[in-house]
């Protein structure tokens, strides 16, 4: 059985994956923590922390909540900024077998580029992911993956500064993904993360006032698993780039279900806060599902939902 993922076949230096099972920015720290307590090398690819050109305290707490089928969070970009994780997180990627893949975020086209600047070419850092669902200082606060032509601006800022391959992860907060999927597409992108995490909230209903100080977050986990899918397939249906999925994957059926609406990887989050070792558990799930299926290769369900 082969499970192999390239994630950046259009690129000269492939990304290549030995399994689809990755871990999802902002869920599983930099890595660091469990790699002392699981096979850290058995995944896919891990995905750091988002991160930014100066380190971020992040927002007040509370910053989670517990939702029926999910989570709220509001972390607020906290994280140790580019410089920590080029001097003390990258040598240690540099040592690990699975690749390590940098998600960066930024408040301004620019900043994007400097970030690109700043990781292209560091030993240890196989890939970037960018997160275009940041808030766009120069256009009033809306996300750059909220309009087709400031993601491509970014994209292309990006692909200036790097010779990395890398991915870029959309926002759902769109009626339609598709534009904007193809829009990075062209501008360059070399697979796209589908998706981030749906704005939300919930009341406090004792003090009623919100639970989370600054009002909203993000919701994760099976709750948004549906939307995530219908995003993954409406955007593999319009470019010719992998996309990888991310939303509510909690075990290894949901990854087929993903794969088969036409994702080429999956990124496991909120399922690591209820057990840390699922990442590990839901390939061994898909795993057993493709051995009793007969399926040798991923190219045998990828995107089979939408074939005639």
């Amino acid at each position: 059985m082969d499970l192999s993922v390239n994630l950046a076949p259009s690129h000269k230096v492939e990304l290549l994956l030995r399994n689809p099972i990755m871990t999802a920015s902002g869920t599983f720290s930099n890595g660091l923590e469990l790699a002392s307590h699981y096979d850290i090398d058995a995944l896919g690819a891990i995905v750091s922390k988002g991160t930014t050109l100066q380190p971020r305290r992040g927002n007040p707490t509370p910053r989670t909540v517990e939702t029926p089928a999910g989570m709220i969070n509001a972390i607020g970009f906290q994280n140790i900024g580019v410089t920590a994780l080029v001097r003390d997180i990258a040598p240690i990627w540099e040592r690990w077998g699975v690749p390590a893949i940098a998600n960066i975020m930024g408040y301004t086209r620019e900043e994007y580029g400097q970030l690109a600047a700043r990781l292209d070419g560091v030993p240890g850092i196989a890939g970037l992911e960018v997160n275009i669902s940041c808030p766009n200082v120069e256009a009033g606060g809306l996300e750059f993956g909220q309009d087709a032509q400031a993601a491509a601006g970014v994209v292309r800022e990006v692909a200036a500064n790097t010779s990395l391959p890398f991915l870029v992860k959309l926002t759902p907060s769109v009626a339609d993904i598709r534009p904007i999927a193809e829009a990075v597409a062209r501008a360059g992108a070399h697979a796209i993360t589908v998706a981030n995490t749906i704005p939300a909230m919930a009341i406090d209903v004792k003090r009623r006032r919100p639970v989370i100080p600054n009002g909203f977050g993000g919701l994760s986990g099976p709750a948004i698993k549906p939307i995530a899918i219908r995003h993954v397939f409406l955007s593999s249906g319009v470019v010719d780039i992998p996309v990888v999925a991310s939303g509510g994957i909690m075990s290894g059926m949901d990854a087929v279900e993903f794969i088969m609406a036409g994702a080429s990887a999956v990124q496991i989050g909120t399922a690591t806060f209820l057990d840390p070792g699922a990442p590990w558990r839901i390939l061994a799930e898909l795993e057993a599902w493709c051995a009793a299926e007969g399926v040798q290769h991923l190219d045998e369900i990828r995107g089979v939902a939408r074939r005639d």
